[in-house]
């Protein structure tokens, strides 16, 4: 087991994934690409051969084909499913975020780059690079796990639904253009932790620890600091864009509110 404190400031333990569960969904999705890179050599052959295109075109068909399976499977099925791929479904795993909550496309791109590139692939020995990286770490992360802030768990309960931010509405049009990308998750988590415990802060630290965070967002992301605006409306226009790009819209209705909207 593994404690994990999620953007909600709050603890959970989820039970990490080792090296046995996590090979087992690891061939049963090299079986899987096996058959989907089959099925669409077949379809390459019989588009290309019979129009009497050049072998290069093939050669260049066949290399998208492979290429596209490694890393777009897993990509695209961590990304749909929220962290699994078909063999992950089957062991009942699930990558999360190193906090604890829903990996997205970043995520997923980046570990299935790193995997094809070094823990299995082209220079992962088929395996070994993953396997020696995940022996070595305490939470049993691979490279690719490592570089994309991410942990393998087994996903025996549903994770933790996350408080959502509410805007002020006089701050909405600034934080709108935000290059949010720019934030990192720690900081985000810092401030997301910071929304949470408000209320059981005392009115200094309400003070000192919000206009600290407001500076280093506002640095972070390379635009001045709103004037006029007390750190908490600032902080949580910041978070409610951030949430609001990254969660899908039908998401919203069924959580609970954390309403930042303070007199201005």
């Amino acid at each position: 087991m593994a404690e994990f404190t999620t953007g909600e400031a709050v603890a959970l333990e989820l039970p990490i994934a080792r090296i046995p569960t996590r090979a087992t969904a690891f061939l049963i999705d090299v079986v899987v690409q096996v058959m989907l890179a089959a099925v669409l050599f077949v379809l390459t052959i019989s588009v290309l051969l019979p129009s009497g295109a050049d072998t290069a075109w093939l050669d260049v068909a066949v290399m998208v084909t492979i290429v596209g399976v490694l890393v777009g499977y897993p990509v695209a099925c961590e990304t749909v499913w929220r962290g699994r791929t078909f063999g992950k479904l089957l062991l009942g795993l699930r990558v999360v975020r190193a906090d604890g909550g829903p990996i997205d496309f970043r995520h997923a791109l980046t570990r299935g780059l790193a995997g094809a590139i070094v823990d299995f692939w082209m220079l992962g020995a088929f395996g070994a690079v993953a396997v020696l990286t995940s022996m070595c770490s305490p939470n049993a992360r691979r490279i690719g796990d490592v570089l994309a802030g991410t942990v393998v768990v087994h996903a025996q309960r549903p994770l933790p639904a996350p408080l959502l931010a509410v805007a002020p509405p006089w701050l909405a049009g600034w934080a709108g253009p935000l290059p949010l990308a720019m934030l990192p998750d720690d900081l985000a988590l810092a401030v997301r932790q910071y929304l949470s415990r408000f209320r059981t802060l005392t009115p200094v630290v309400q003070h000192e620890l919000g206009t600290a965070l407001v500076d280093a967002v506002c640095a972070r992301l390379q635009v001045p600091v709103p004037t006029g605006y007390p750190p908490l409306q600032v902080l949580g226009a910041v978070i409610a864009e951030r949430q609001r790009r990254v969660l899908p819209p039908p998401m919203f209705p069924v959580f609970r509110q954390v309403p930042m909207q303070v007199g201005p």
